[in-house]
């Protein structure tokens, strides 16, 4: 299994489609927005099948972990967990002390065994419950 940066998102998109779009029913103009261009994405891959994605963004001493998807085949077998671990070692390294992000209120309990913290209530997301959560950065976090 590697994970990558990529700028191709034929794969990305396609795996946000199955997981967002067709497992839970998120609208098209909900899931696609104009936040692509300026994000980083990371592709998960066993040999050449992309199996899990996510998105990261930089503002100064902030990173921001989104769009993160695994494709039903591969869900617990680890892979979500090393998807965020690479999306805060790869925002530490570009200088952020601080990564959020919007975890379904159903995912809380993952993100949590990764070191996050409820930071916000509830709110709706395309018809999901989420919070907001965040996670204090080291270098090489």
């Amino acid at each position: 299994m590697k994970i990558v940066a990529t700028t191709d998102l034929t794969a990305v998109h396609a795996l946000r489609r199955a997981v967002f779009i067709e497992e839970q029913g998120v609208s098209e103009a909900e899931e696609w927005d104009d936040l692509d261009a300026q994000a980083i994405h990371l592709l998960a891959l066993e040999g050449d099948t992309p199996l899990g994605t996510a998105r990261l963004f930089v503002a100064g001493p902030e990173g921001k972990i989104g769009r993160v998807c695994v494709d039903r085949a591969a869900r617990g077998t680890g892979l979500g967990k090393a998807l965020i671990r690479e999306g805060c070692t790869r925002l530490a390294a570009q200088g952020c002390a601080r990564v959020t992000l919007g975890a379904q209120v159903q995912a809380m309990p993952f993100y949590e065994s990764l070191g996050f913290r409820v930071c916000g209530p509830v709110y709706d997301d395309a018809g999901i419950p989420h919070r907001e959560m965040e996670k204090a950065l080291l270098s090489g976090s």
